[in-house]
């Protein structure tokens, strides 16, 4: 299998290599966890000169002789090594029973860096802090961006570039595969996989078709405001029984298992959020296709989830804005930055036209100084009208 360095994911585990905390590499199912590990550790060999890498894979049938928390403390204890700087990398520490017990007792010795990864029942964000006494340091890692999908590929940036990473998603692993229809087998696969065993597992889910169900509306309807009670009303339309703390539950495992990621809605002006409805973006689309099928595509969500996911990527913190009635796409801001955002699939290619006016109007209300953008499928350089810069998707998606 072809590996491309993940750079920005590496330099977030090298640049805290020297703080106490426990480093735990979070993200969905299959998004290459084990692979960044496995990166981070030829960069200890070949940049550290003192070191001890004490690498376990509980994938490995050679570790299950250490699958229970006692067994694991004295396996590293005997490899830990006096006067080196000593690294425990775990892979899928979950299989290990009692593995917390374990990690917290090794940040308590304070004799190693500590890098985990797991399987997303176990190794949520919401529940870092409740397993692991020590200070943890999240590092989440999503599927290829089409800026790593055209390294992986040696493509140069292009429009059937684009247009085939829209359908072929970001989950590497499906690249090894050479037609679409096997590409989406090996998608759906992962995608049961994690219903199984990341989620119905976990919260001993019974009716795991009701929880297909929602992912299925989910999946439906990304981009689209969305409240508790239309999806609940909606099940019940179809004889399915089913109340809205049910579906609250179920909603908040498939976004625990970092499938889905909510989007909540934010009055700019009033400057607060708002809890009626808010939205729901899949962490890749080919999630959505090989799931629910690639006709009667909405080109605008799609292109609408790709960029929220790549937003969540770069670091930002997203809503959805709220100004005068009018819907803002995105508001991204991480420290003292902040961006609003339109998304389109075509705005024509003058500024006369309905759609462009439909797109830039919100913006042109907001009065503060911040970058305004309208990310569309343009196929032109970038320009501007009236402070909006007007961006191909495909370049955004790229600088």
């Amino acid at each position: 299998m072809k590996l491309i360095s993940r750079k920005t994911y590496l330099d977030k585990l090298i640049n805290t290599m020297n703080t106490p905390d426990i480093k735990v590499i979070t993200g969905v199912r299959r998004v290459g966890k084990s692979k960044l590990l496995e990166e981070f550790k030829k960069y200890i060999e070949n940049n550290v000169k003192n070191y001890n890498i004490i690498h376990i894979n509980y994938n490995l049938t050679k570790y299950e002789k250490i699958n229970e928390y006692h067994k694991l403390i004295e396996y590293v204890n005997n490899n830990y090594v006096d006067n080196k700087e000593n690294f425990l990398l775990i892979d899928e520490v979950q299989m290990c029973d009692g593995f917390e017990r374990a990690i917290n007792n090794f940040h308590a010795e304070e004799k190693y860096h500590i890098y985990i990864t797991g399987s997303n029942a176990f190794l949520m964000s919401s529940d870092l802090a409740t397993l692991f006494t020590g200070r943890t340091f999240e590092i989440k890692v999503y599927p290829f961006s089409y800026k790593e999908y055209l390294e992986y590929y040696n493509k140069e940036n292009s429009k059937e570039a684009f247009d085939n990473y829209v359908f072929e998603g970001g989950l590497s692993g499906a690249y090894l595969y050479n037609e679409l229809e096997e590409k989406y087998n090996y998608v759906n696969d992962v995608y049961n996989t994690l219903i199984k065993r990341d989620i119905s597992n976990k919260y001993n889910i019974k009716k795991e078709h009701l929880l297909d169900m929602i992912n299925d509306f989910l999946m439906d309807n990304i981009s689209n405001l969305t409240s508790i009670r239309n999806i609940s009303d909606s099940l019940t339309n179809n004889k399915d029984n089913i109340n809205h703390k049910t579906v609250s539950s179920y909603i908040k495992y498939l976004c625990n298992a970092y499938l889905f990621y909510k989007i909540k809605r934010y009055d700019i002006q009033g400057k607060r959020y708002l809890s009626s409805q808010d939205k729901y973006y899949i962490v890749d689309q080919s999630f959505k296709f090989a799931k629910l099928g690639t006709k009667n595509i909405n080109y605008g969500r799609v292109y609408e989830n790709i960029v929220a996911v790549e937003l969540l990527r770069r670091g930002y913190e997203v809503y959805v804005g709220t100004l005068y009635e009018k819907e803002i796409d995105f508001v991204a801001s991480k420290r003292n930055e902040k961006i609003y955002i339109q998304v389109s699939d075509d705005i024509g290619d003058d500024f006369d036209n309905e759609t462009f006016k439909r797109e830039v109007d919100p913006l042109l209300k907001i009065k503060d100084a911040y970058p305004k953008i309208v990310i569309a499928r343009t196929n032109h350089p970038m320009i501007t009208y009236e402070g909006i810069k007007i961006i191909d998707i495909k370049d955004w998606l790229i600088n």
